[in-house]
């Protein structure tokens, strides 16, 4: 398994298929993506522009039911998985549980909504990739070898706040995103690595 991150919280992961997650400023035409998670349908998570790049004739899509009307527009809807939060799925030999992604005390991101993290495994991996979320009380019982966190604050948590959530869920690896580009900065990062527990891995993908 090869994990490579882009911008903000666009992850791809290489395995035996190709999945990308809120795949954003992709440079160039690609169509090499098998599967498709998008959390929710802001334009940073869910670009049109950027899907089309990796998209691929037979490419499966898994996102929130919120988004159904949009991504019917240009996608046949017998290609997509339609999820809500505390649920478990299968899609082409992958299990994943769709993890509830909201904000607290902001309107950013409504519990309503019910958008969506993702809990993956991937060969023998666990993957947590968490959207954009609060350090809400759902998530302080994940378990995974490697969590992706956003840590830019102002949408989501802030780089304290995630690696608070990180000492307490205590993966192998912390993959910190959803900074460096809107919001957040090398300074998050900063705040980020030096508060998480040392026996924690950090990798730095963006």
């Amino acid at each position: 398994m090869l994990i490579n991150v882009n911008t903000q919280s666009s992850i791809k992961i290489i395995d035996d298929k190709i999945i990308y997650f809120d795949p954003y400023k992709i440079s160039d035409e690609i169509n090499d993506a098998d599967l498709i998670f998008i959390t929710h349908s802001h334009y940073d998570h869910f670009s049109i522009d950027d899907i089309k790049k990796v998209m691929k004739k037979d490419t499966i899509f898994i996102c929130p039911l919120s988004i159904k009307n949009d991504i019917t527009s240009f996608i046949n809807e017998e290609r997509i998985i339609f999820v809500k939060p505390n649920n478990s799925y299968e899609v082409n030999g992958y299990t994943f549980d769709t993890i509830p992604a909201y904000n607290i005390n902001k309107d950013y991101h409504k519990k309503e909504y019910e958008w969506c993290g993702y809990l993956i495994k991937v060969s023998d991996k666990v993957l947590y990739i968490a959207g954009d979320t609060d350090y809400i009380p759902e998530i302080k019982c994940i378990k995974c070898n490697i969590a992706f966190v956003p840590i830019g604050g102002t949408f989501t948590m802030n780089a304290k706040e995630a690696s608070n959530f990180i000492n307490d869920i205590k993966p192998d690896e912390a993959i910190p995103i959803h900074y460096g580009s809107i919001v957040g900065s090398k300074k998050d990062e900063k705040v980020f690595t030096e508060n998480v527990l040392k026996n924690i891995k950090i990798i730095i993908k963006l």
